[in-house]
């Protein structure tokens, strides 16, 4: 397998060959492409939305996707899902503990566990929360996702992608967003995987708009890496599965879907390293809302209000004087899933653990812990306070609900005294001193 090379850039409009002369000069699709390559271009959203939002790539390949065509039958796996919503649900703040890789040889496609979500393909709103958890890389076989974009977190593991687009690896600390359509299988680097993975449902995810911020910060748009084409002729045989309105899908193929020599476009799989996001704080006093750590967005119509905000909370200098410093006791009408990568975070001493996740739905209250509430009232302010070891995020979904699946609630991992972190909290107030 060839070296990792990447080209940097969010949204660029890349062009990128693995054989020199592949690409057609002038056309797209011209009537014979070079070397008895197939023009094929895939399309991430509609034909006529404004130019800045439209995402589409041409790929040049042995043979069109159209020509290996065979029946689906349905996928005998039953973990992954978009079932949300059918029972009724507690607003009860939810904990769980990592769930443990399996034992038995599982691969990526098996080893997917729906966790919790809102919304559906259909609506093309709201999103699917999963875990992934394998043991083994997948053979002979692709993936792809006709419902949703994939945005993939590892925590456990470095993971290589191998897609129709070329190859992209990620570590524990980085991240990856397969677009909906784009083939894929998923391998093994070195160690048995687990990671959270988010379907989005929703308009394609995005950097957010800086704003009063100006022109540089967060996530640096350079600092996302699209790979370069990469292509396989291999005649054995493979299966492919879909997932399609929801529910898992299988065919045949006579060869692998991973032959295509060149391409170029602005619809493509890109890695982005969390620990490179340019974290914008407070100098003077005061916490800030944690929209200020969003890495991408997958906006509504209604401005300021996304569909999905994937938020990371990455090492810092906390400076502020006379401010209760860890994220405040607080209610509001974003739904927020946040899991640990690495390290500790600053508002829970204990049970939030790497691999871990924790589910407060809208106008759930949250906040510190006790023993991070004690801390950050004693701390001395005048100090500035260095959070190195860490690597906490969010997916917040203002204003849905998330419905955590049956597979959650019924987990060994699910804390059932998680509440009690604030049974502790003790009553301060006396009237006669301010």
């Amino acid at each position: 397998m060839s070296s990792l090379r990447y080209q940097s850039g969010f949204g660029n409009d890349f062009a990128t060959e693995a054989l020199e002369g592949a690409l057609p000069q002038g056309q797209n699709s011209p009537q014979v492409c070079p070397f008895g390559l197939y023009a094929e271009q895939l399309s991430g959203t509609a034909f006529t939305v404004p130019r800045a939002h439209n995402r589409r790539s041409w790929l040049y390949r042995i043979l069109p996707t159209a020509a290996e065509q065979k029946p689906f039958k349905p996928y005998a796996q039953s973990q992954w899902h978009n079932q949300f919503g059918d029972t009724a649900l507690s607003p009860d703040a939810l904990r769980w503990s990592a769930p443990e890789i399996p034992e038995a040889p599982t691969n990526f496609v098996d080893g997917v566990i729906t966790w919790a979500g809102n919304g559906s393909n259909r609506s093309q709103s709201g999103v699917a929360i999963h875990y992934y958890l394998a043991n083994q890389s997948m053979t002979n076989q692709a993936f792809y996702n006709a419902d949703a974009e994939m945005l993939f977190v590892a925590q456990q593991g470095s993971v290589r992608f191998v897609t129709e687009l070329g190859l992209l690896e990620i570590e524990p600390q980085e991240i990856a967003v397969i677009p909906r359509g784009v083939r894929f299988r998923v391998e093994l680097v070195n160690e048995p995987i687990r990671g959270y993975m988010l379907e989005n449902f929703g308009a394609l995810m995005r950097p957010p708009e800086l704003g009063p911020i100006g022109s540089n910060g967060l996530a640096n748009v350079r600092d996302f890496l699209s790979p370069v084409a990469w292509y396989e002729e291999n005649t054995e045989a493979h299966t492919l599965v879909a997932k399609f309105d929801g529910r898992l899908w299988e065919t045949p193929l006579n060869r692998s879907p991973f032959d295509v020599v060149a391409w170029h476009g602005n619809y493509a799989p890109y890695k982005y390293d969390l620990r490179l996001f340019n974290v914008i704080g407070s100098i003077s006093y005061d916490h800030p809302d944690p929209s200020i750590f969003t890495v991408l967005t997958s906006p509504t119509a209604t401005p300021g209000v996304a569909n999905l905000d994937f938020v990371a909370f990455a090492p810092r200098i906390l400076a502020m004087e006379n401010t209760f410093r860890p994220p405040w006791f607080h209610r509001n009408i974003a739904s927020e899933f946040m899991g640990l990568i690495h390290g500790d975070y600053d508002a829970k001493a204990d049970g939030f653990v790497p691999g871990g996740a924790s589910l407060h739905n809208c106008m759930t209250p949250h906040g510190p812990d006790k023993q991070s509430f004690d801390m950050a009232t004693q701390q001395d302010t005048t100090q500035a306070q260095y959070l190195r070891d860490t690597m906490a995020f969010m997916f917040e979904t203002p204003p849905s609900v998330l419905w955590p699946t049956a597979a959650a609630l019924e987990s060994a991992q699910l804390q059932d005294n998680y509440l009690s972190c604030w049974g502790g909290l003790e009553r301060h107030f006396d009237a006669s001193r301010r």
